[in-house]
């Protein structure tokens, strides 16, 4: 038979290891000696993002409070169709935690560039991008709350994600006046300021039109004018 005895346990009341013990008379298997000890770890579910914060210290203590600022090199890049937060751009985020009765309030402030094209002329824009929210993080699962407190962190990840695209622009453009591009040619208007292009033929007189360009039928309206 194999037991498990109670181990060491750390300050958050983890167990850091355990001591195993065989017994029994039955027959081990290789390579195993009785009262072998071995060393059993944790293996944390939750993976730590770059968004990621400690607050071990904070942890039911209410009233205790502590600021923490983060310059992220963005890893994937999320937005909406027209624009958003390239893969690699600095997010830079300053944050105040308050501990409280139910978990750790996070008071966020996000300032970073989107990028992405003017829906009128299609060149390339970039704007920037400040917002502010707070979010609880509640030590332990509850229906009022949305976000939780994983292995003494808080992510502000998903957090930072959903306030930055909500404040994009679903329409951006290269500056308020723009007029976009030419229908026929798709020349920029603003780099051409005057221009512009004839009147179209009215497609019902074309044909018209033809039989004047034809030989010998210059005159054929003076001719008319004459008989009269």
């Amino acid at each position: 038979m194999v037991t498990i005895e109670k181990g060491e346990r750390g300050g958050d009341g983890r167990v850091l290891n355990a001591s195993r013990r065989e017994s029994g008379t039955g027959s081990l298997p290789p390579g195993i000696r009785p009262a072998q000890r071995v060393s059993l770890f944790l293996v944390s579910h939750h993976i730590q993002t770059p968004y990621s914060i400690p607050v071990y210290d904070l942890m039911h203590r209410p009233g205790e409070m502590r600021e923490k600022s983060l310059d992220v090199a963005e890893p994937e890049g999320f937005g909406n169709a027209v624009i958003g937060v390239r893969q690699g751009t600095n997010v830079h985020v300053d944050a105040r935690l308050e501990s409280l009765h139910d978990g750790i309030l996070a008071s966020v402030e996000v300032k970073t560039v989107a990028e992405g094209e003017c829906v009128r002329c299609l060149i390339d824009v970039k704007v920037p991008v400040k917002v502010e929210f707070q979010e609880l993080f509640a030590y332990s699962f509850d229906e009022a709350f949305d976000y939780m407190v994983h292995d003494d962190h808080v992510d502000l990840e998903p957090v930072v994600r959903d306030a930055v695209v909500l404040s994009l622009p679903f329409q951006p453009v290269c500056q308020e006046d723009c007029l976009g591009l030419c229908p026929e040619c798709g020349v920029r208007l603003l780099d051409n300021p005057g221009h512009e292009h004839e009147a179209p033929v009215d497609p019902r007189w074309a044909a018209l039109s033809t039989l004047a360009e034809q030989p010998g039928l210059e005159g054929l309206n003076d001719e008319s004018e004459e008989k009269r």
